[in-house]
């Protein structure tokens, strides 16, 4: 039986018999195999990370793993968005098959969220499911991408445009891993954690922007806070709303445009997170476009918070005109159309957030222009 004790936070994701802990405390990974011992049994594990963090990482998580009886063996592939494929999934999948990775198997992804998406499609499709367990080693992994399911693989069309709903066994969250982060890698997670108060929390949004400078330092006790409310507030969304058929679509807030700006940029430029903190001040934009936007401060602090986590407020292009439209087009490739109408989340007041679909096309070009700057 797993105890949780004052430094320990347990966390369920409510879903029936799909339902699974997800479960936070530091030094968590050298107790991974005495705690996924208990529902996996010793059967066979692979462990999926990137060459970094598997340099890291994999052999502590090993040893703990083999210490209670479980066979292990482990697959790396480069790191970066570049690597979440088809190509880079078909060739773990005949690494599953190289290990005898049969139906008792499990997967575990060590790692962020490209490790998490990418081995979570794989377990998804190897053998039609395979048991997964998430070890996320960034911020943006342990507040969003390792918790609610969903896995997939960027293609030359869009990001996550194939991909399934996968729910893990357990999410393992160790907050000491956050050391080993740099600085950018760090400081875009924080524009996860940001989201979470515009649509969802407004107390704690002000409760970050109290301890903003906590945050930034790795400050033990205020990331661990931050972690634990983030893992709540999403545990809601994916029990109320699993397959993101409605509600849990506001969890996409600066994301539509967040990810035509990753699109447009090939992956290459700005990390997850600092593309999704520019979709924010774009959604925003958006929203005083159309109207919708009640609170006239929402832009102006989270323009403030978004800076003092040292994230990017423009994008500097040499056409911005030209570029606004590329952008607006690619939306309509972004995976939350439907019926051909492309849907953005957009902020009503802090902590509250609504959903408008296929805006009028102009509005959309000129909330992209609106953090576009000429070179």
């Amino acid at each position: 039986m797993v105890v949780m004790t004052p430094a320990r936070t347990r966390i369920d994701v409510t879903l029936g018999e799909r339902s699974y802990p997800i479960i936070i405390a530091p030094g968590l990974l050298a107790e991974a195999g005495t705690l996924l011992g208990e529902t996996l049994g010793t059967g066979t594990v692979l462990i999926i990370s990137d060459e970094r963090v598997a340099g890291l990482y994999a052999q502590p998580l090993r040893s703990s793993l083999e210490r209670c009886g479980m066979r292990v063996h482990l697959e790396t592939f480069p790191p970066g968005e570049e690597a979440k494929t088809l190509d880079q999934a078909s060739r773990l999948w005949q690494a599953c098959a190289g290990h005898r990775l049969d139906r008792c198997g499990v997967i575990v992804a060590l790692g962020g969220g490209v490790t998490g998406d990418l081995a979570g499609f794989v377990a998804a499709c190897w053998m039609r499911g395979l048991r997964l367990v998430q070890i996320p080693t960034t911020l943006l992994a342990m507040v969003d991408s390792s918790v609610g399911g969903k896995t997939g693989v960027n293609s030359p069309a869009g990001k996550n445009l194939i991909g399934a709903f996968k729910q893990p066994q357990c999410v393992l969250i160790d907050p000491e891993l956050l050391r080993s982060m740099d600085d950018r890698e760090y400081r875009a997670g924080l524009a996860e954690v940001l989201k979470y108060g515009v649509i969802r929390d407004a107390p704690f949004f002000a409760w970050q922007e109290e301890h903003a400078e906590e945050l930034l330092a790795r400050d033990p006790a205020a990331v661990a806070q931050a972690v634990a409310q983030c893992c709540r507030i999403k545990a809601a969304y994916v029990a109320a709303d699993e397959t993101e058929q409605g509600v849990r679509a506001e969890l996409n807030y600066g994301h539509t445009f967040g990810h035509a700006i990753e699109l447009e940029t090939k992956y290459a430029r700005y990390l997850h997170g600092e593309a999704v903190g520019l979709g924010m001040r774009m959604a925003a934009a958006l929203a005083t476009g159309l109207g919708v936007l009640g609170d006239g401060d929402l832009a102006a602090r989270q323009d403030r918070l978004l800076a003092r986590y040292h994230l990017p407020l423009t994008y500097t292009v040499a056409d911005p005109a030209a570029a606004a439209q590329r952008l607006a087009g690619h939306c309509r490739l972004d995976k939350k159309v439907a019926h051909g109408r492309t849907r953005f989340i957009l902020p009503r007041r802090m902590g509250e957030v609504v959903t408008h679909e296929a805006p009028d096309a102009a509005l959309v070009v000129e909330a992209f222009a609106s953090a576009l700057r000429g070179a």
